[in-house]
């Protein structure tokens, strides 16, 4: 399993986790599909702008490997913000390429693109 360094570990004063430390010995957690409702918490919709901003400037607009990044937070922008960058896309690899949809990611998060939609 690929450990992003430099990338941070959770969200600042919450328990909301943007990497694991070790791999799951019971198995990889796949990524899948989580709705975000309109009623989340604003801490939750804090952690996604935290973690899609630190998704670009970690990686920008180049694909990048699953590695040490939490499935659950993951799951909160995967088919929509993160989409598979392979085909085959296996959701239950630490290997699996991803890559960010930046018209996607514009569109869900205007303020980290500097508020122009």
């Amino acid at each position: 399993m690929l450990k992003h360094r430099g990338f941070p570990g959770r969200l600042a004063g919450t328990d909301y986790q943007f990497v694991i430390r070790r791999a799951n010995p019971k198995g990889v957690t796949p990524l899948t599909r989580r709705e975000r409702f309109r009623d989340r918490k604003p801490a939750d919709r804090r952690a996604d702008v935290a973690f899609i901003e630190a998704l670009l400037e970690h990686f920008g607009d180049q694909p990048f490997e699953r590695g040490n990044l939490d499935a659950g937070r993951l799951s909160w922008l995967f088919d929509r913000e993160v989409i598979p960058a392979e085909d085959p896309f296996d959701p239950a690899s630490y290997d699996a390429l991803l890559v960010i949809d930046l018209d996607a990611a514009r569109a869900s998060f205007p303020d980290v693109f500097g508020g122009v939609a």
